[in-house]
């Protein structure tokens, strides 16, 4: 088995002595928490603690949170303003602030990885494509100005990024957490707009996270989290993120859980170029997919995993908790959003927003 390429959810707010072992015996490379893994500031920093006392080496800690609808500690703590509200209101300073308190905040938490920014371009607003309110906008330069500046004092914070979801998630039409979208456009459509922040914010972004949408001008066979062509051909190769960690998408979704099998989805992964194959979800079926990648070649295998030690090496260690330093980066997320009202009321539709 081959556990040092996964990244697996946690299903509740402590360990169950099972997947304690489960954890301890697959090795993954990280974890991810959702709302379903948080209740209080003091019970999500015993969990993360917790994860780390199984884990050999240091664990990737990630979570999703980008302000707005996608703010998983939304229960304990004010959220951020969304990339739609700075939208509405483009004030540097505040995006900033809200990148700088985003990072003091999920550090105290014990975690070390966001998935964050967006760098979606916000082709269909309004449409259910799971991106409502999360882009920082339509044009390339304003996403690349205000999703750069977020991430930049995220990660002066210490909190390391991840750009998402290439090539282009923002041209579905439909939601890839209920099946798998389809976009006709081309790679020198995309080129021209969509990868434009990508490629200008290379050097600063710590990693990328794939687009589980269909782009068949590109490749007929598989969707860009899963096509060699996309990961490897064009992000890693043509485009130059040969030393970038890159992983998909949960694979748990729909678009990916619909059309392939649990171990075939993650060799397809890892093999298209992938460094980590997310499973937030099924976790109970983890061993299957470290046997999956287990039967891959051994150079494939080592490539990812030279790039998650690379990675590794960048985590900062989680800062001091008290009532006192929570409190006080409370207040400054409720500060910044008084200053940047929500444009318009929450979207909850989509599951990303119910993970």
């Amino acid at each position: 088995m081959d556990g040092s390429l996964l990244l697996l959810g946690v299903k509740g707010t402590e360990l169950s002595p099972e997947e304690a072992a489960l954890f301890r015996k697959l090795q993954p490379a990280g974890f991810i928490l959702f709302t379903r893994n948080i209740s209080t500031p003091e019970q999500v920093r015993k969990l993360t603690d917790d994860l780390r006392g199984l884990s050999y080496d240091d664990p990737i800690l990630g979570i999703d949170q980008e302000g707005g609808r996608v703010t998983r500690t939304a229960g304990i703590a004010p959220a951020c303003p969304s990339a739609a509200a700075f939208a509405e209101k483009p004030d540097p300073e505040q995006i900033a602030r809200a990148g700088e308190a985003t990072a003091e905040l999920l550090r105290m938490l014990g975690l070390n990885l966001n998935f964050a920014p967006v760098l979606d371009l916000d082709h269909f607003p309004g449409t259910q494509n799971a991106l409502r309110q999360r882009c920082w906008g339509r044009d390339p330069q304003d996403v690349i100005d205000r999703a750069g500046m977020w991430n930049r004092w995220t990660r002066k914070r210490g909190m390391l990024s991840c750009g998402k979801h290439f090539p282009a998630c923002g041209r579905a039409m439909s939601d890839p957490h209920e099946d798998l979208p389809f976009s006709h456009a081309t790679k020198e459509e995309m080129m021209r707009e969509d990868v434009i922040p990508y490629t200008a914010l290379m050097p600063e972004l710590d990693a990328v996270m794939l687009a589980h949408v269909m782009f068949p001008e590109i490749d007929s066979e598989f969707p860009a989290s899963l096509s060699k062509r996309i990961v490897t051909g064009w992000l890693r190769d043509q485009l130059g993120f040969d030393k970038h960690l890159v992983m998909t998408d949960d694979l748990d979704m729909g678009a990916i859980v619909n059309r392939y099998g649990r171990g075939e989805d993650v060799k397809l992964a890892i093999a298209a170029g992938n460094d980590l194959a997310m499973i937030c979800h099924r976790t109970e079926t983890a061993e299957t997919a470290a046997k999956a990648i287990a039967e891959l070649p051994l150079g494939i295998r080592d490539d990812a995993r030279a790039r998650v030690e690379s990675f590794r090496k960048k985590l900062s260690p989680p800062t001091h908790f008290t009532q006192g330093n929570w409190d006080a980066v409370c207040a400054k997320i409720q500060a910044i959003r008084d200053t940047i009202p929500e444009p318009e009321a929450g979207d909850d539709r989509s599951a990303v927003t119910r993970y």
